[in-house]
């Protein structure tokens, strides 16, 4: 089993430790949090041994999860892996693409494994979506969330839209030719309602939607393609998948056909694949646990972090452009 330290036992940090207390793939050894009693009073509560200096817990991990601000990310890393420690550090990987590209030369040097955590690519119904998106030519996303104050120190493009650009580009096998976005701040000094526009090289053209002050939580994904339709629910994890093929020249009476202008008719049938059920963010730590074992590639890995971190940082420049 490998030993693993949690840095921050805020919201998300405290979910981390518990699924890392229970994991059959870690030994929890314990965490560093920056409020002393706060961390006195998790190490009370739920038990897990509380360092007061993080320096001392990379001494005794294999692994660090690093889930405090975004700010402090490249700082922990950098120190974790120059130590020889494998890190995995929640989304956003850094507070810039310097700091990010910074983490990856370092990690090569040092021969440590990195892996970010955009959870969305866990999710089950992306999962089954996986194997059915083939060059998506348009895509669209909606990701709505009701106020929180939590995460509101930051632009709502590296709050939430991220996680949708992150699972664009998982997907779209081009690089970025153009972004358009526009941001509007409401509640915060930063947009809390955003929009982009991201045209790929090779034609594909997607357009985000992030709110973080909705009167409903969505988080739904469309994938156009040629001959298919591909809608993800990551909320409600379900998935739907329609295709369309050459209609048969004698259709079923409940055969859904569509005939075009220059008569080519084309039979609409549904392929839903099963949608399983999984800890999301236990899979994604479980799976970091599988690659530095085999020493294979993590699913999103420092280079993939970094991709998405520099396409929503577009998305925060060309707002008001």
């Amino acid at each position: 089993m490998l030993k693993i330290g949690v840095l921050g036992a805020g919201h998300l940090g405290k979910i981390h430790l518990r699924l890392l207390n229970e994991s059959t793939k870690y030994q929890l050894i314990g965490f560093y949090d920056v409020n002393p009693e706060y961390a006195q009073k998790v190490q009370t509560e739920f038990g897990y041994s509380y360092y007061s200096d993080y320096q001392q817990l990379l001494e005794e991990v294999d692994v660090i999860d690093i889930v405090t601000p975004t700010l402090s990310h490249f700082e922990m890393a950098k120190k974790a892996i120059e130590k020889g420690k494998h890190v995995f550090l929640e989304k956003p990987i850094t507070n810039t693409v310097a700091e990010a590209n910074q983490l990856i030369t370092l990690a090569k040097k040092h021969k440590v494994l990195g892996q970010v955590g955009h959870v969305e690519r866990f999710n089950p119904a992306f999962r089954a979506a996986i194997s059915k998106i083939e060059n998506p030519m348009f895509i669209e996303t909606h990701r709505l969330a009701e106020f929180n104050p939590r995460g509101t120190d930051v632009p709502v493009v590296l709050d939430l839209m991220i996680h949708d650009i992150d699972a664009i580009l998982s997907v779209v096998k081009s690089e970025v030719k153009q972004v358009n976005a526009s941001g509007v701040s409401v509640i915060s000094d930063t947009p809390d309602i955003a929009n982009a526009r991201i045209q790929f090289e090779n034609g594909c053209v997607a357009n985000l939607t992030a709110s973080r002050i909705s009167l409903k939580n969505m988080r739904k994904s469309r994938f156009f393609q040629k001959d298919a339709y591909i809608s993800v629910d990551f909320l409600e994890k379900q998935i739907e998948v329609v295709k369309m093929k050459d209609a048969p020249e004698n259709p079923g009476d409940f055969d859904m056909v569509l005939q075009n202008a220059e008569g080519v008719k084309k039979q609409i049938y549904f392929d839903n694949p099963d949608v399983g059920s999984n800890n999301a963010i236990l899979d994604e730590l479980e799976t970091f646990a599988d690659a530095i074992e085999h020493k294979t590639r993590p699913i999103v890995n420092l280079e993939d972090g970094t991709k998405a971190l520099k396409v929503a940082m577009q998305v925060i420049d060309a707002f008001g452009k």
